[in-house]
C-alpha cells in the first residue's frame, strides 16, 4: 500500500490565516494517523505579492504551533524548469496547443457569450490551427470536449463534472511562465502526494487539475474538500468579524493547544468530547466525519476552550507563559510578596493571558483610575468604608478565614447585603468590582496595603 503523503501549500502574500491553520492541521493529522508524511510547499509564483518575510512568518508559526513538515519545504519560484519540461511533455502528447488570441478578442468573445446567455469560457478557436510558439502565444490544455470527470471526495462523496463545461485553461503564459494549475499538479506528483486536503473553494479546480494529471500520465489522487471557515455572520471569515491571522490570536494570549482544539472542531465533532490536544486528534479525528456545510468560527467558543486549556496547566507552566504578557505591561511577575498565591488566585480572572495580565495590574501598581459607575452604584456614602477601615486596623490575625468571619459579622450586625459590604472594598483594592473572593483578595494585598487603599478611595470620594 502506498505511503500517505499530504501537503499544505500556502502563498506567502500575507500572515498565516486561521483558515489556513485549520487546513494545515487536518493535513497533518491525517498524515500522522496513517503513518505518513506531512509536507509544505510555498506557492510563491506571484512575484509581486510574495515576500520572504511572509514565508518566514508562515513557516515559523506552523512550526511553533506543532505542525512541522517532515521534509524541507519547497518553493515553486525555484522550479520553473521542471514545470516547463512538463508543459513540453503535454505538447508532445498532443494534449496542448498554442493560442494567439489577443485580450481584446477574448473580451469580445466573452461579451458575445454573455449576451447570448451562454457561460463565458474560451471556445477553443485556436485548437486546430496548428500554431507555432511565439512571443504572442499562450499554451492551452486541450480539455476533452465530451464525457465527464468523477471525483470521489472523502468528505462530499461523488462529485461529477461535465467536460463540456470546462474550457481550455492556460498552462504557460506568453512570457513562458507556468500557471497555478500546472505548478500545482507537477508539484503534487514530484512530492509524491497521495491525498489533497484543501478548502471547498478549490472544488472547481479539481477537474482541471485531473485533466493535467491525465495528460502527463500521473496517478490519481485522493481528495477531501473542507467546509469554509465562516464568521458569525455566516460569511467567509474576514477582519470584519474576527481577527484572521494566527499571530493575532497568539499575541492576545490564546494557547496554541486551544487554537488547534477550536480549529479542529470547525466542521468536525466527537460526541460530547470537547477538549482535544494534538495527540488526541491523531487518535480520534476521522476526516469522513467532517461536515459539508460551512463551519462557524465563534470567538466565545475559543474563549471557553482556552480557559479549559489554561486550567490544565501546572502553576509553574502557567506562570512561565504569563510572564511575557506581564513584561509587555512593564511588570515583573516576582515583584509581589506572595506571587504563587496571587497567580493561583487570579488564573481564572480572564480567558486569555493578555486579559489576565491586565487584571493583575492593581496587584503590582497603585490604582490610576476607579470604575466611576461602580462607585456611583455601591458607594452612596463613606460610612461603610470608614467602619470597615476601623475594623481592619483591629484584625490581628490577617488571613482569609479570619477576614471572612469579620466581614460576615459586620454584614449581619448592620443588616447589609453582601455586595453593599464587599464591593466598596473591591473598588478600593482593585479599582473595579472584579477580584477573587474578598477575604482572599484582602489576604493577598496584606493588612497595611489594604488599609492604605481604603484610605485612598475615601480621599477620592
Amino acid at each position: 500500500m502506498k505511503k500517505v503523503i499530504t501537503r499544505f501549500a500556502p502563498s506567502p502574500t500575507g500572515t498565516l490565516h486561521i483558515g489556513g491553520v485549520r487546513t494545515a492541521l487536518f493535513n497533518y493529522v491525517y498524515a500522522k494517523q496513517n503513518d505518513g508524511l506531512f509536507l509544505i510547499r510555498i506557492e510563491d509564483t506571484d512575484r509581486e505579492r510574495s515576500t520572504k518575510k511572509y514565508e518566514k512568518d508562515i513557516l515559523d508559526n506552523l512550526s511553533s504551533i506543532g505542525l512541522s513538515p517532515d521534509q524541507k519545504p519547497i518553493n515553486q519560484s525555484e522550479r520553473n524548469e521542471i514545470y516547463t519540461k512538463a508543459a513540453e511533455k503535454i505538447v508532445e502528447s498532443g494534449n496542448a496547443y498554442w493560442c494567439d488570441c489577443s485580450p481584446e478578442e477574448l473580451d469580445k468573445m466573452r461579451n458575445e457569450q454573455t449576451a447570448a446567455g451562454i457561460k463565458p469560457m474560451y471556445d477553443g478557436r485556436s485548437r486546430n490551427l496548428g500554431l507555432e510558439r511565439s512571443e504572442k502565444t499562450v499554451l492551452r490544455l486541450a480539455t476533452p470536449e465530451d464525457g465527464d470527470i468523477i471525483v470521489n471526495d472523502i468528505i462530499r462523496g461523488e462529485i461529477k463534472f461535465n467536460n463540456n463545461e470546462l474550457d481550455d485553461l492556460i498552462l504557460l503564459r506568453s512570457d513562458g511562465t507556468p500557471t497555478y494549475h500546472l505548478c500545482n499538479v507537477v508539484d503534487d506528483y514530484e512530492q509524491n502526494v497521495t491525498t489533497v486536503i484543501r478548502g471547498e473553494d478549490h472544488i472547481s479546480n479539481t477537474p482541471r487539475q485531473i485533466h493535467i494529471q491525465n495528460a502527463l500520465g500521473y496517478p490519481e489522487l485522493e481528495y477531501a474538500h473542507l467546509p469554509l471557515v465562516l464568521g458569525t455572520d455566516k460569511k467567509r471569515l474576514s477582519k470584519r468579524n474576527a481577527a484572521t491571522s494566527l499571530k493575532e490570536y497568539r499575541e492576545k494570549g490564546y494557547l496554541d493547544s486551544a487554537i488547534l482544539n477550536t480549529l479542529a472542531r470547525l466542521g468536525w465533532s466527537k460526541g460530547d468530547k470537547e477538549i482535544f490536544y494534538l495527540n488526541d486528534l491523531i487518535k480520534d479525528f476521522d476526516i469522513k466525519e467532517v461536515q459539508k456545510a460551512g463551519a462557524i468560527f465563534d470567538i466565545s467558543k475559543l474563549d471557553w476552550l482556552n480557559s479549559q486549556h489554561l486550567a490544565n496547566l501546572s502553576l509553574e507552566d502557567f506562570k512561565n507563559q504569563l510572564e511575557p504578557f506581564l513584561e509587555k505591561l512593564n511588570i515583573s511577575i516576582n515583584d509581589h510578596h506572595d506571587v504563587d498565591l496571587l497567580i493561583q488566585s487570579m488564573r481564572t480572572s480572564d480567558n486569555t493571558y493578555s486579559g489576565i495580565a491586565e487584571s493583575l495590574i492593581p496587584y503590582y501598581r497603585e490604582i490610576e483610575s476607579y470604575d466611576e459607575k461602580a462607585i456611583t452604584k455601591f458607594i452612596k456614602d463613606k460610612s461603610i468604608l470608614n467602619s470597615l477601615k476601623d475594623i481592619f486596623v483591629n484584625i490581628d490575625n490577617w488571613n482569609e478565614s479570619s477576614i471572612d468571619i469579620v466581614l460576615k459579622e459586620f454584614q449581619t450586625q448592620n443588616e447589609l447585603s453582601v455586595p453593599a459590604v464587599n464591593q466598596p472594598i473591591r473598588i478600593a483594592l482593585t479599582g473595579s468590582t472584579k477580584s477573587p473572593s474578598l477575604g482572599l483578595t484582602l489576604a493577598i494585598f496584606g493588612k497595611e496595603k489594604s488599609i492604605e487603599r481604603v484610605e485612598n478611595l475615601l480621599s477620592y470620594v
